[in-house]
């Protein structure tokens, strides 16, 4: 069994009445990709500010990479890093002298070397000499989280990481994403992209106004679901006719020929409808499960009023970063 990268228990945050964070409680093991889902205000900012020292929180405990983040900051600090939901580079500066920059500020030894590693791992070294500013957007967020792994942190905290770029941009980052967590970096990651938590996380956990409301990996949470059903489609109405008489509570769709039949998509269950049709002679030209996905999962389990107003923007506002 994994070690926990990061440990959290009661996390509380308020402001005055408003309860910005209410008893949260998750545990990400190490060497795993970790995704943190909610509408805007759920409190997503807030918890990510906590786990990296930038926010005190009002009680419960917090530990990343085995270290309190109250009791030992630096520690925890030196164990982590951070790409926030813009690139932070400096747009006057080449792709080399930012990397550069941070290797000098970190005090990382062979700097130059590594500089030269995370250009060339990165795909960034024909444009390594010219200005950040002139970059498109996907070679800022590679060039963002390689200025990251200055430093080979343990736990890395990745704020949507692919808002704004175009599809294959986001699925090269995605391939990045799977190469840190293969190398043994564990991956704490929030993201409106309900389809990227579905195919990089291991496990997922949904933070609605403040309350953990769901957790588990993205396959238990869609089991959580109401709407699983098997999808058959028939060769002929006199087929569609004969299936949905064996198999009462279907819904079917005369046009399509198609015959939707509620089941939990378990292996006994589909066996038992099958049989059913192959008992009475009925053969379906087409033979599907479909689930619910994480888009019904999230409307599900989150209120649809709950991105009205962004209280982490009131928060970040009253909220001095911690020393």
């Amino acid at each position: 069994m994994r070690s926990s990268a990061i440990a959290v228990s009661g996390l509380r945050k308020a402001y005055g009445d408003k309860v910005v964070l209410d008893g949260v409680g998750f545990d990400v093991a190490a060497g795993s990709i970790f995704s943190l889902l909610g509408p805007n205000g759920a409190g997503k900012t807030t918890t990510v500010n906590i786990l990296t020292t930038l926010m005190k929180a009002d009680a419960g405990t917090v530990r990343v990479a085995g270290h309190d983040v109250v009791t030992e900051t630096k520690q925890v600090r030196a164990a982590i890093g951070v790409t926030g939901q813009f690139a932070a580079v400096d747009e006057l500066l080449s792709g080399r002298e930012n990397l550069r920059l941070v290797a000098d500020l970190k005090r990382v030894r062979g700097a130059g070397r590594l500089v030269d590693r995370l250009l060339e791992r990165f795909d960034l070294v024909e444009s390594a000499d010219k200005m950040a500013g002139t970059y498109s957007g996907g070679m800022r967020r590679k060039l963002d989280l390689a200025m990251t792994l200055v430093g080979n942190p343990q736990v890395i905290f990745l704020d949507e990481p692919t808002t704004g770029l175009d599809p294959r941009s986001r699925r090269t980052m995605w391939e990045i994403v799977r190469e840190l967590v293969a190398e043994g970096t564990t991956i704490f990651l929030t993201t409106q992209y309900l389809e990227e938590a579905d195919q990089l996380a291991d496990r997922i956990a949904v933070l609605n106004q403040g309350r953990l409301v769901a957790q588990g990996t993205p396959e238990e949470l869609k089991r959580q679901i109401p709407g699983t059903h098997a999808r058959f489609r028939f060769a002929d109405v006199h087929d569609l006719d004969a299936a949905a008489r064996v198999l009462p509570g279907g819904t079917r769709d005369d046009e399509e020929l198609t015959l939707r039949v509620p089941n939990d998509g378990e292996s006994k269950s589909l066996l038992a409808l099958l049989s059913r049709l192959d008992e009475n002679a009925i053969n379906a030209k087409e033979f599907s499960v479909h689930t619910p996905d994480l888009d019904d999962v999230f409307l599900a389990l989150t209120d649809s009023t709950a991105g009205g107003t962004d209280t982490e923007n009131t928060i970040k506002e009253k909220e001095a970063v911690a020393p």
